[in-house]
């Protein structure tokens, strides 16, 4: 009698990282008014959130301002005039606590289809998977024929309408098709068929091609704009701009059903991109704005600091992003199990 042999598979494991933190993060414009004459200054600075724990935040310049509400955002609006030298401080000071959110289950047995999307979702699906721009660019571009091409044919290739595993598998194409790069001798963000093009982009650049890929297939997908707090190799903690997309699978996963997806992450393979990044916002995520698929929140979105002046005025202008008191509160092991579950130990 000849026995068989059981494969046992261990669970994955990850070097610890934070999953729970705390710092105050200034951010927006310095403004030096120098010289004569008058000056108009229009900012609209972005109220901070964080998906899982608190933020709390103080005005910089507690005049001339109002709190409105543009395409589903929440703006600190800022209209200043004046005749004399001043340097303002346009901005936010955010004191923030945020942990680590996951979707715990990669299995996709949870998540709606991409048919069920568009009988119970349909509003979300007729919002998120439209075709963002201005009059001369497409950035996000769901009707090129080369996106429609490389997202159809991943969707055939893994043989299912399920919509986490067809959006899990769009990011695992993004990863080894597109490299994360960032480009800083370009102004502006390009859209996604450059970025399809050149086969590199900087965080925007992969978040709107991969946002793209996704509603090719009927999968609503946004963008977030916001802050990553970072590490350099001296050890030292700052904080960058940044974007990232999420995707809607409905069923209530993730947050009302969506989940988040960074599409800048460098790990050495296809499956640690996945089990660190997809369905994964860390702790060192900070939102500043959400999309609402719409032409005019993309224009928002874009939007920095606008001024006028007279003829011998002089206006100076510096964005700064000042991290400090940053902690470190907790620090977990990421764990993938072999039924595709994750859990943070």
């Amino acid at each position: 009698m000849v026995s068989g042999c059981e494969m046992i598979v261990s669970p994955i494991t990850y070097e610890p990282s934070p999953t729970k933190v705390r710092y105050d993060l200034s951010y927006g414009y310095s403004v030096n008014c120098s010289g004569t004459g008058r000056y108009q200054i229009n900012y609209g600075c972005n109220t901070p959130e964080v998906l899982n724990g608190s933020v709390t935040y103080d005005i910089l310049f507690p005049q001339d301002y109002t709190m409105v509400t543009l395409v589903n955002n929440t703006f600190v609006q800022w209209n200043v005039s004046g005749d004399h030298s001043e340097l303002l401080t346009l901005g936010i000071t955010a004191h923030v606590t945020a942990e680590s959110v996951l979707l715990t289950d990669l299995s996709g047995q949870s998540a709606a289809s991409i048919q069920e999307l568009q009988t119970r979702y349909s509003s979300v699906v007729n919002q998120y998977t439209r075709l963002q721009g201005n009059e001369t660019v497409r950035y996000i571009d769901p009707n090129n024929p080369e996106i429609i091409d490389i997202a159809t044919s991943v969707q055939r290739t893994v043989h299912t309408n399920n919509s986490l595993l067809v959006a899990k598998a769009l990011f695992a194409w993004l990863k080894e098709h597109i490299q994360y790069q960032t480009h800083p001798n370009e102004t502006g963000v390009r859209p996604a068929a450059e970025t399809l093009t050149k086969q590199n982009g900087d965080c925007d650049d992969l978040s709107f091609l991969y946002v793209s890929l996704c509603r090719v297939v009927h999968i609503p997908a946004r963008f977030i704009r916001g802050y990553l707090v970072i590490q350099d190799n001296n050890g030292d903690y700052a904080a960058t701009a940044h974007a990232w997309a999420e995707v809607f699978v409905g069923n209530n996963l993730g947050e009302n059903g969506w989940i988040s997806v960074e599409c800048a992450c460098n790990a050495q393979s296809i499956d640690s991109n996945i089990h660190q990044n997809f369905g994964v916002e860390n702790a060192q995520h900070l939102r500043l704005f959400i999309d609402d698929g719409t032409n005019t929140s993309l224009e928002f979105s874009l939007l920095g600091i606008s001024y006028t002046y007279s003829m011998n005025r002089i206006i100076q202008v510096y964005s700064f992003a000042e991290l400090k008191s940053y902690q470190q509160l907790e620090s977990k092991k990421l764990v993938i199990t072999p039924e595709s579950t994750r859990y943070y130990e």
